[in-house]
């Protein structure tokens, strides 16, 4: 696969990140040409002025309630805005996973929908993570469904901080569930070439991972 550097989001969520670290994933993504650089919020600001003269678009993508996705809807809602105004063009939000397992899918549309509404008013995507590790059949297609109802643009399977991570067959049952303008994201555990293209051909169009120069190096 000629082009899998565009569909892969390079991601360095690990705590101890430093700025110095933040500059060598910007600057592999910009050798590279990956699809976005996924980071922390804190260092939006800081992506945005490295990648201000990159000759291809790359987007700058960054975390919401992550990891545990817990946090109050007003919370959430601020700490997107904050992301977006420093100019943050993609939203990686992580679903209220304890809410959802309480049944309480009104209150989980509603602030997924609120986040997607204002992300698509600043022209950023929004992608759900879903953490599939936790998920059974049922809430699978559950949650994809929530998400398709809120207008989120994509649906992630995992932040990466769960027992297991993407998966080709649950891609596979994602992509049955979500109507074609909802796209997947496969995150998690990619480490490999053929584990990156595996998922794609399972119906993933980005891949998250921290291995993205490794690889893209594959031969």
């Amino acid at each position: 696969m000629d082009n899998l550097s565009s569909y892969i989001d390079h991601t360095l969520l690990r705590p101890t990140a430093s700025e110095t670290d933040i500059r060598k994933v910007c600057e592999e993504a910009w050798i590279h040409q990956f699809k976005a650089v996924c980071i922390a919020p804190v260092y939006v600001p800081y992506v945005i002025e490295m990648m201000e003269f990159c000759p291809v678009r790359i987007e700058v993508a960054t975390v919401i309630g992550f990891p545990m996705g817990y946090s109050t809807t007003k919370v959430k809602v601020a700490e997107a805005l904050d992301a977006l105004q420093n100019g943050a063009t993609e939203l990686d939000v992580v679903m209220n996973i304890s809410q959802f397992k309480s049944m309480a899918y009104l209150s989980v549309r509603e602030e997924l929908k609120q986040i997607a509404d204002l992300a698509h008013e600043h022209n950023a995507l929004l992608k759900v993570i879903i953490e599939t590790a936790y998920l059974d059949s049922f809430d699978l297609y559950t949650a994809c469904e929530i998400c398709a109802e809120s207008n989120a643009d994509f649906v992630k399977t995992s932040t990466g901080f769960a027992p297991t991570g993407a998966d080709a067959e649950i891609i596979r049952k994602m992509r049955a569930i979500l109507p074609p303008n909802v796209k997947i994201k496969a995150s998690g555990g990619i480490k490999t070439r053929a584990q990156a293209i595996e998922m794609i051909e399972a119906g993933a169009e980005r891949i998250g991972t921290t291995s993205a120069v490794s690889i893209i190096s594959e031969s």
